[in-house]
């Protein structure tokens, strides 16, 4: 089970719910930190020629995944955008599994098929990133309405970026949502940037609204805080899970790297590229976490155990096949055969 959020636990104040408070944030300062690490590395790799295809790297938003995943249950469902990493590993995908499917190697998640875009892993209910701009919001519809008909406890959430909300997709997925009652948690992460263009530039109305139009209920955060993320995603999905119907969560947060690993980023000015990376999530839950009596030797060793296993995944594979030319056409077909 994933870890109760923080917030929740707060009570009195005595010594035992203070060490409770800091334990739960330390894991979920964890889960950030693999998420920011694990990406740092993966810029190097593509660098290096060791990543095919495009990369679209979510540093600087790791507070929004783990704050939601943590209040989610194993068999809730999510669906994430082509900005997914940070999704995949909050969820639960290993590393191992994780590196080897975005370096291309058949010991990946996806037998080295999908790639950084395509990243899914259905054991743990990761439905898989999205090349296409909003084209997660139908998977996660689909997956909330078979939760539904299958009577099981279980929500689905739908990731999508700010770029998403001018797209058709959302707007059908949040009139069928109200229509049917699906327990299904709308999340947007709004980093004010939709691919090179801010946002007022591709979107006339506010999520706000939007969700007021279609009579869902709506709450904001700040994606920055990792707790106050957790804690509003629990009140969000508590009613979903309790038959209530549909809820939005816009978690505003700040993108640090370009649009795609890359991107020169000309398009933005300096200050505001500045201003975002002095908003980091990491840094916020440190401070906290120094407040609770967790210094920097703790965050230290906890870093060193984090890029160690970093580096065992990314070694182990190195090591690994590469997916196998004569399948390429399994999975494709059902019953997995590979056609003439």
């Amino acid at each position: 089970m994933t870890p109760e959020p923080a917030t929740a636990r707060r009570a009195s104040g005595d010594g035992d719910t203070v060490q409770a408070d800091a334990s739960v944030l330390l894991e979920l300062y964890r889960r950030m930190a693999t998420i920011r690490r694990a990406e740092e590395r993966l810029s190097q790799l593509f660098a290096d020629g060791a990543v095919p295809g495009f990369l679209h790297l979510s540093i600087g938003q790791e507070a929004v995944p783990v704050g939601v995943c943590a209040a989610l249950e194993p068999a809730d469902t999510v669906a994430s955008t082509h900005r997914g990493h940070g999704h995949a590993l909050a969820k639960g995908m290993a590393l191992e599994g994780f590196f080897a499917e975005i370096m291309g190697r058949a010991s990946g998640v996806c037998a080295g098929r999908g790639g950084s875009i395509h990243v899914a892993d259905m054991s743990i209910g990761m439905l898989g990133a999205n090349g296409i701009v909003g084209g997660g919001l139908p998977l996660a519809a689909g997956s909330a309405l078979a939760h539904q008909v299958k009577g099981r406890p279980n929500v689905a959430v739908a990731f999508f970026g700010d770029g998403a909300m001018a797209e058709g997709a959302l707007h059908e997925c949040l009139n069928l949502a109200r229509l049917w009652k699906l327990p299904l948690v709308f999340v947007c992460e709004n980093n004010g940037w939709g691919e090179f263009s801010p946002l007022e530039r591709q979107f006339a109305a506010k999520l706000a609204a939007l969700g007021a139009a279609f009579a869902i209920p709506y709450e904001e955060v700040d994606g920055i805080d990792v707790e106050a993320v957790a804690a509003a995603a629990q009140r969000r999905i508590e009613p979903a899970r309790r038959g209530e119907g549909p809820q939005i969560l816009e978690c505003f947060t700040q993108r640090w790297r370009g649009h795609y690993e890359g991107d020169p980023q000309k398009y933005r000015d300096p200050s505001n590229l500045d201003a975002a990376r002095g908003q980091d999530a990491l840094a916020v839950a440190a401070g906290r976490l120094a407040a609770q009596g967790i210094g920097a030797a703790q965050l230290a060793r906890l870093e060193r155990s984090i890029a160690e296993h970093i580096e065992t995944a990314v070694t182990a594979a190195r090591a690994a096949a590469e997916p196998d030319f004569e399948t390429a056409l399994a999975g494709v077909y059902a019953g997995g055969r590979a056609h003439g």
